[in-house]
């Protein structure tokens, strides 16, 4: 008799580092054991709302929303995406300082993203914001509205990061750079967070087993690349491996001590600047 497998609902954005990272498992490239995955592909600020309910096994969160998610969520020892001395991105149509957006809007994807948290450090409070969906930021920023507000700047994410001269954008700050700057460190963006619930055995195999899809991705480079094209969002194959090399890596793989030193510096930072409300000693996955 066949034995029935324990759906694990995965959530994850809609690009090409997350595409290639889940590729493996997209395609059933490797074993599951007594797992079966389900993918579901969502916006990482709507990842970052809906894991408040719990309802996804295996997420993508920003670091910023697990702050808030600690209690519900581990974070797993892989999968993370590291801004590496480069990270979001603050653009504009004219050349400016980071200090002449104080007072002015800035359009961001959302509130629990880390790219918000990292331009609050790196900014204070001295500026106001819109939420517009990611794949809005530099369209927005190039008309200098949405929805009838004006727009002076924009914080981008993903392949933003490699287009946004295409517009004709100008940068204003790389916050990973400023953040590696700062403190040394690479700026912790997202991770896997894994429910607290599902108890230690299957915590352990899951982890394990997402670590194997990153390894196979990164072993079989150009499957997994093509697969990560489709969620390019107009990058050429060039590009796309790029941005891919840019976000799975070494520290993808593994956090590793100044992987999880980093989550712990910006975590600790987010508290004493006000914007996380409580002090967050990050939790990963005990693989025993």
């Amino acid at each position: 008799m066949t034995q029935t497998k324990t759906l694990i609902r995965v959530g994850h954005s809609p690009d090409p580092d997350d595409a290639f990272m889940f590729y493996a498992l997209a395609k059933d490239q490797i074993e599951t054991g007594e797992y079966q995955f389900e993918h579901e592909l969502v916006d990482i600020e709507t990842l970052n709302r809906r894991a408040f309910s719990g309802e996804l096994e295996l997420t993508a969160l920003s670091l910023h929303a697990y702050a808030f998610l600690a209690d519900k969520y581990l974070l797993c020892t892989c999968g993370a995406s590291m801004g590496d001395n480069y990270g979001p991105m603050v653009i504009a149509r004219e050349d400016c300082s980071i200090e002449s957006l104080k007072g002015k809007t800035v359009a961001v994807p959302g509130t629990l993203t880390t790219a918000f948290l990292a331009l609050k450090l790196c900014l204070g409070n001295d500026f106001k914001h819109v939420v517009v969906p990611f794949d809005e930021i530099l369209n927005v920023t190039e008309r200098g509205e949405f929805e009838g507000t004006p727009i002076d700047a924009g914080l981008c994410i993903h392949e933003g990061q490699l287009t946004y001269g295409t517009q004709g954008l100008k940068l204003v700050v790389d916050l990973g750079k400023w953040w590696l700057q700062e403190t040394g460190l690479p700026l912790p963006l997202g991770a896997n967070g894994i429910r607290r619930d599902l108890g230690p055995k299957a915590i352990r195999e899951i982890n394990k087993i997402l670590r194997e899809s990153i390894k196979h991705g990164l072993e079989n480079r150009k499957p997994a690349l093509d697969h990560a094209l489709a969620y390019g969002r107009g990058l050429d194959h060039s590009s796309a491996d790029t941005f891919v090399g840019m976000y799975v890596n070494d520290w993808t793989i593994d956090f590793g001590e100044r992987g999880r030193e980093a989550v712990r510096v910006l975590l600790q930072k987010g508290f004493e600047a006000g914007v996380i409300p409580t002090l967050v000693v990050p939790e990963f996955v005990d693989e025993g």
